[in-house]
């Protein structure tokens, strides 16, 4: 290993990354896992980066725990975003989340999620015959952002005509999740918190008038659940199920989005991936997969030690703040053959972009259908597309994803 890859490593702090970070964080990432894996950050937190001590961490619950309240307090003070991201799915140890995982999950079936691909086929054709009569595409503001916001809207019957703001509360919310948060980034979140918040009560009052499939409808099994399961666990409190309903948009809308701008962008930039897909129609699944892992939508995961415990050869303390690099693991070559080469048939393929464990990734098969309907239609209905100008990434480490790629439809 050259020197500068071990500078590299040495040198790596969170806290301070580079606009060259943002643009490709895998060289940084490479030079961590080569060299300092587990490495102790400036601010005493550890950032891993193998794939073996993801897997460890997120597998070991009792020791790794994904209770954010310590780790939040200071960074929100008491604000709706500390309540909101303490409250919600992911930042919850069992048994709250097995509660609403439990819920959740009844309504993500796998025949539930075979009956919204047809109306996530329509969505998409609808979309397409937008871009076609426009002449040209903006990928993510035209195709990829619009797609997840309408599949969890339609999961939660959230009225078309209310949708208008659900992307921007969402962004905002998740934006403060990043390493760093100025005080504007986290004003925009603590709004967006509120808002939703006050948005969602009306919904909810409206739903508990006038009941929805809970088959179909997720807020209304979140609601039947809160009233119905004191006997078995499965009780809501007000809080939890309005909290629970913005975690839900949040966790399915930015990765989906990121899942399909990152993988159009993908095949763009290796053409012979494209053509080969392009030719072999049906490689959509083993596609959509290498996409999860070549560039994870959602790059990092966190957890905290509830005792000492030793990991990868380093002694971790008690209440020491742990970094997953869901982004390193996925390009870990003792798992990933040529890891840094985009293959559309790689087989086994078992990236961790969903997370695994408990905590595994409640909605992957429903991100996975959304991701393989809209990038085979638009490649089928565009097999000349091309990025013609200079994509912009969102400017965040947690969640890759692009802002902007204008493309020509060819």
């Amino acid at each position: 290993m050259n020197a500068s890859a071990k500078e590299l490593a040495a040198n790596f702090d969170l806290e301070k990354l580079t606009p060259a970070f943002y643009d490709d964080p895998y060289p940084t990432y490479r030079a961590l896992r080569e060299n300092e894996p587990v490495k102790r950050l400036p601010n005493g937190t550890v950032f891993l980066t193998r794939y073996d001590d993801l897997v460890t961490t997120y597998k070991n619950t009792k020791s790794f725990s994904s209770d954010k309240k310590r780790e939040f307090a200071p960074k929100y003070g008491d604000t709706p975003l500390y309540e909101h991201h303490t409250t919600s799915l992911v930042f919850n140890d069992p048994p709250a989340h097995t509660r609403v995982r439990r819920l959740i999950m009844g309504a993500l079936s796998p025949r539930a999620i075979a009956g919204m691909e047809p109306d996530i086929v329509k969505l998409v054709d609808s979309l397409l015959d937008a871009i076609a009569a426009k002449g040209d595409c903006e990928l993510i503001d035209d195709f990829a952002a619009s797609i997840p916001i309408e599949v969890i809207g339609n999961l939660l019957d959230v009225p078309h005509d209310e949708r208008g703001p659900l992307r921007d509360w969402s962004l905002a919310i998740l934006g403060a999740l990043e390493p760093v948060v100025s005080p504007e980034v986290a004003a925009r979140g603590n709004k967006a918190v509120k808002d939703f918040l006050a948005y969602l009560e009306t919904l909810v009052a409206r739903r508990r008038q006038k009941p929805g499939n809970p088959e179909r409808d997720v807020l209304t099994r979140l609601i039947q659940g809160e009233g119905s399961g004191e006997e078995n666990g499965e009780r809501l409190t007000e809080k939890e199920l309005l909290h629970n309903c913005i975690f839900l948009l949040n966790a399915g809308h930015e990765t989906t989005t990121n899942l399909i701008g990152n993988g159009l962008v993908a095949l763009h930039r290796n053409p012979d991936q494209k053509q080969r897909l392009i030719e072999n129609s049906d490689m959509i699944k083993t596609a959509v997969e290498e996409m999860l892992r070549y560039e994870s939508s959602n790059q990092l995961g966190n957890r905290m030690t509830t005792e000492a415990i030793e990991l990868g050869g380093v002694m971790l303390d008690a209440g020491t703040s742990v970094t997953l690099c869901i982004g390193a693991a996925n390009r870990d070559p003792a798992h990933f053959p040529d890891p840094e080469s985009f293959d559309i048939a790689r087989t086994p393929n078992r990236h961790l972009a969903f997370a695994t464990g408990a905590h595994q990734c409640a909605g992957m098969a429903l991100a996975r259908l959304e991701g393989a309907i809209a990038i085979s239609r638009f490649l089928a209905r565009f097999p000349n597309y091309a990025v013609s100008g200079h994509p912009v990434r969102g400017g965040r480490v947690r969640f890759r994803g692009f802002l902007s790629v204008p493309s020509s439809i060819g």
